[in-house]
């Protein structure tokens, strides 16, 4: 058997999303803690945020100008097919120069093309898929697939059953031990120990009715006692900041971006969010009593279908983005008058989660290769 000095060669490609980039790099970083002579290639998607956020995380990455397909009619629809064509072209010789012992793909526009090519040279490809409910891509490459890492169970709907290893979602180190953050987080967030805090996260550039929904609410909160820190997203801070500046409110506090999720997380009383993949992931191992407000801008409605997943399992509520502004305000206050269905909320999610799922997967990999 091959031991940690053997240089192994991995592609792992995909990405557009940070829900596809931070468990792609998650898991190169575990590879190359079991094998540190590894070299591991990204390859993305021209003009997408892992060209920029792989490299930050010091691995090398190539740019495929491959690109998604307009619901609408654009002209940009017309280059697709050329798009394509290059972006095959271009994955074959990666493939072909890089010489992988394996290709992983993680979803996002990139994938395609580069498992496709792997798989038509006959190399063992390995597929993430981080919803609860599989892309287009993914269910198409599955067939010719090696292996098939899902995060939620019950993914034979979309996959061949014997190929399927439940292994969760990769998610950040820092936010696997909240234990003894609080004070750090009441400090570094202005907050007081004395008031209940309610997190509300939408993603790095925001979510629109989730700021929305929070600039109703946010005066009531207030008047009830409760503390906010908020997640407002790049494209909403200024607009937010002022609307709370304005309003004289003392304990609403809006960030552009929260960089430490950990102490977040550990400040939290009730949180918030989105249902993204990585999201749902990380929240099951926070623990904390959640709001999921799914994204109806996503393809195919899987937020609804992530989100689903934990409610059914008696582990989050659920809230319809159209109903969010209207209804938000009241939910929060009934859920934390509620401290037995906090409870339970946090029981029931905790255990959906997976905290070794880089681990897991590494472990399938390590399969593959020998």
């Amino acid at each position: 058997m091959k031991k940690n000095g053997e240089t192994y060669r991995i592609i792992i490609s995909g990405g557009g999303t940070g829900g596809h980039i931070y468990p792609a790099i998650a898991i190169a970083k575990a590879w190359n803690e079991r094998f540190p002579e590894s070299e591991v290639l990204f390859v993305g998607a021209e003009g997408k945020m892992e060209m920029q956020k792989v490299p930050e995380a010091g691995y090398p990455i190539e740019g495929l100008r491959i690109a998604g397909l307009q619901r609408r009619f654009t002209l940009e629809n017309l280059s697709f097919p050329f798009k394509v064509l290059d972006s095959l072209q271009k994955a074959r010789k990666l493939v072909k120069n890089f010489k992988p012992h394996l290709v992983v793909g993680v979803g996002g526009y990139a994938s395609g093309p580069v498992l496709f090519a792997a798989q038509r040279k006959g190399l063992p490809t390995l597929i993430q898929e981080q919803n609860s409910y599989a892309g287009l891509t993914n269910r198409l490459l599955a067939k010719k697939a090696t292996a098939i890492c899902v995060a939620y169970p019950q993914m034979e709907r979309y996959f061949p059953k014997e190929k399927i290893q439940y292994t969760g979602n990769p998610v950040r180190k820092d936010i696997l031990d909240l234990t003894g953050k609080k004070e750090a987080a009441w400090k570094k967030f202005n907050l007081q120990p004395d008031k209940p805090v309610v997190l509300s996260i939408g993603g790095s550039l925001g979510a629109r009715t989730l700021n929305e929904a929070m600039l109703e609410s946010m005066h009531g909160f207030e008047a009830k006692g409760y503390q906010v820190l908020w997640q407002t997203g790049s494209y909403y801070f200024q607009k937010v900041s002022q609307q709370v500046r304005d309003s004289g409110l003392q304990h609403i506090h809006p960030q552009e971006f929260i960089k430490d999720m950990d102490l977040a997380y550990a400040a939290a009383d009730l949180v918030i969010s989105r249902s993204g993949a990585l999201s749902v992931s990380e929240l099951s191992l926070v623990g904390k009593p959640v709001i999921f407000v799914p994204s109806p801008n996503v393809a195919e409605d899987h937020q609804t279908k992530n989100a689903m997943a934990v409610v059914t399992q008696g582990g989050a509520l659920l809230l319809t983005d159209s109903m969010a502004v209207r209804e938000l305000e009241s939910l929060v206050h009934a859920l934390l008058q509620d401290p037995e269905k906090q409870q339970s909320l946090s029981e029931a999610i905790k255990k959906l989660s997976k905290p070794n799922a880089a681990v897991e997967i590494v472990g399938v990999m390590e399969n593959l290769v020998q």
